[in-house]
């Protein structure tokens, strides 16, 4: 069966309104969550190299860059295991990971954190393919956004323009990238919004000025379609 969105989605038009309308540095990022061989995008190959999502992630959004991975082209252990590549390792599972990096006061707020991370079912995901929104030559999973708090904002308007409400968002400032923003709306079919981790900060280009989010795809329409009258509103900023 062919692993598609059966709704017809513009992706070229919808990156074009996206970069015009929210001034991104660099392309809105489709993701897709591959779970069997059979599913591999035609005519995409796998990378060569051994990084991190979120430096995957930076590849298509800053050097136009489409191909997939495999659990063995991810250096990260937390974020292929957020993303379903792989089991999580003992240190990780028990909070030790997290402890030794000095960033909880105890072992168990570790672990509590652990417990909480958004993760897809280990084993689940065979591949992940990316690619900038804009020539994306298979249906994504999800597209992810980096970009400024403002632009953000204006995200979050033209999710509830048409119902209005409020929006929860999720994280802990650790993998963000790969659960915050990837893991977590994936499962859920939710936009997310993140603050960026340390790792992500530092390997794959999220500016001190940046945020990031995930967005369904299943969503780009309304969204799309919200975002032009959300921007030019006599309200806008």
């Amino acid at each position: 069966m062919q692993d598609a969105i059966r709704t017809k989605i513009d992706y070229a038009e919808i990156s074009r309104l996206m970069q015009e309308l929210l001034h991104l540095e660099g392309s809105p990022v489709a993701i897709k969550i591959i779970t069997s061989k059979e599913h591999i995008p035609e005519g995409v190959a796998v990378i060569e190299e051994k990084i991190t999502h979120c430096q995957m992630v930076n590849k298509a959004r800053k050097e136009g860059k489409v191909f997939y991975s495999l659990n063995e082209n991810h250096a990260c252990m937390g974020g292929s295991w957020a993303l379903g590549l792989r089991e999580i390792t003992p240190t990780l599972k028990s909070g030790e990971f997290y402890f030794k990096l000095g960033k909880y006061d105890s072992w168990a707020a570790c672990k509590r954190t652990i417990l909480n991370i958004p993760h897809v079912e280990s084993g689940a995901t065979y591949g992940i393919a990316y690619s900038p929104l804009e020539k994306v030559p298979f249906d994504p999973t999800l597209v992810l956004l980096v970009t400024t708090p403002k632009a953000m904002l204006k995200l979050a308007q033209s999710n509830l323009y048409r119902l209005g409400g409020r929006i929860t968002c999720n994280f802990s400032g650790i993998q963000s990238v790969c659960a915050d923003a990837s893991a977590q709306v994936y499962l859920t079919g939710r936009m997310n919004f993140s603050l960026g981790c340390d790792g992500s900060r530092k390997y794959s280009g999220i500016e001190e000025g940046e945020m990031v989010m995930g967005i369904p795809a299943e969503m780009l329409p309304e969204l799309a379609a919200a975002l032009p009258v959300v921007c030019g509103a006599p309200g806008s900023s």
